[in-house]
């Protein structure tokens, strides 16, 4: 079911009907700029979902009371995926035939926006990702953005810090075979860990879902690594590093921007201690842009901190809004032409600047976690 602007998260109430366009081509200043959403807001991922909802719902709710674009206002009209498989394309092809938006927000699973991205290139309805890493998602097409930063530059972050900060010689890699996500973050951090001179001494797999980790976990305690890296979501990261302890491997155990969910800590408890990931910005940061998003952030959601999928989905729809604003309407070539224009876009991850392959060049953010908080490490550069 379609909610719009909002979804089952908010009381918000929908546009007057009245005022409704078609939210296609140029048209008229009474029209609404209708923008498909579609996110995990139920099932096993649910907390990425709401996040980046909340994000991108915040700053649509911010440019309408503004005076929206152009004189026109927006309406967001959000599908739930349920984490499913199959879904994304079931919904972005109602959110397109059926609502006539003229662009896409989502969605933050990787392997969820390659089941849309062959919809919106073929309609020729641009999509932005705020948070699918997978390098495969923009070679889709070119109506396929992100504001992101890819996994080939995330691996090699992770590896980096493996080395330089962990000193780890001998690492372990505990992918999810099931998820192109940690399939392609595991395949980039081992190119630059092993190219640096790292070792992977051993290599274990899983798929989503799965709640039993110790006979993968028995298997690299065997090898004696120095760390574990496990690119996964936070429903399995938070269980594999309980388990890992449970065994007594209290190595550091590290991942990617999967990990990215207070859920993380409520599974993993006391054992997260000392463990990482990289995410893309920190409540922390001390800017004044990022202060002011987490105040407001927290003063329209009941207190709750932004994570990096909440700050993801709050940019994805101002880049929207920037990109409409210079093409000057909401023509589907047009804005995806002035999308792909976007340089040096400064947003509360940082500034956005999309390449040739439209992906966002920008730094990563390394989280600790320390007595049961999410504490911010370091910053790595492009």
């Amino acid at each position: 079911m379609a909610i719009s602007t909002g979804s089952i998260l908010t009381a918000c109430k929908k546009p007057d009907e009245a005022s409704k366009g078609s939210g296609g081509g140029k048209g008229s200043a009474s029209e609404v700029i209708k923008v498909g959403e579609f996110a995990s807001l139920t099932g096993k991922e649910a907390t990425f979902g709401q996040s980046s909802h909340k994000g991108t719902l915040l700053a649509i709710e911010e440019l309408n009371a503004a005076g929206g674009v152009l004189g026109r206002k927006f309406d967001l009209i959000t599908e739930d995926t349920q984490s499913k498989q199959g879904e994304s394309a079931s919904v972005v092809r109602k959110l397109i035939s059926r609502d006539k938006v003229i662009a896409v927000l989502g969605e933050v699973a990787s392997g969820r926006s390659l089941e849309a991205a062959p919809i919106c290139q073929n309609a020729k309805v641009p999509m932005i990702s705020p948070s699918s890493t997978n390098p495969k998602v923009t070679e889709v097409g070119d109506f396929v953005f992100r504001v992101c930063f890819i996994d080939p530059f995330q691996g090699t972050v992770m590896a980096l810090f493996a080395k330089n900060t962990l000193k780890a010689k001998n690492v372990a890699v505990l992918t999810d075979a099931a998820a192109p996500y940690s399939v392609g973050l595991a395949t980039f951090f081992k190119e630059k860990f092993v190219a640096d001179g790292g070792k992977v001494s051993v290599e274990q797999k899983f798929s989503s879902g799965d709640k039993d980790f110790k006979a993968q976990l028995t298997a690299i305690k065997a090898a004696n690594p120095d760390a574990i890296f496990a690119p996964c979501y936070y429903t399995e990261a938070g269980l594999i590093t309980q388990q890992a302890r449970q065994l007594g491997i209290n190595l550091p155990i590290f991942g990617g921007d999967g990990w990215e969910a207070p859920e993380l800590l409520q599974i993993g408890g006391k054992a997260m201690d000392g463990t990482f990931y990289s995410t893309h910005y920190s409540p922390e940061d001390k800017a004044e842009m990022v202060q002011t998003f987490v105040q407001k952030f927290k003063a329209r959601w009941k207190g709750e901190v932004p994570d990096a999928m909440a700050a993801l989905g709050y940019d994805s729809a101002l880049v929207l809004a920037d990109a409409i604003k210079r093409a000057g309407g909401t023509d589907g070539p047009k804005l995806r032409d002035a999308l792909a224009a976007t340089k040096d876009f400064v947003g509360i991850t940082g500034k956005t600047t999309l390449d040739a392959k439209r992906n966002a060049t920008k730094p990563a953010v390394i989280i600790e976690v320390k007595d049961g908080k999410f504490v911010y490490k370091e910053t790595v550069n492009p």
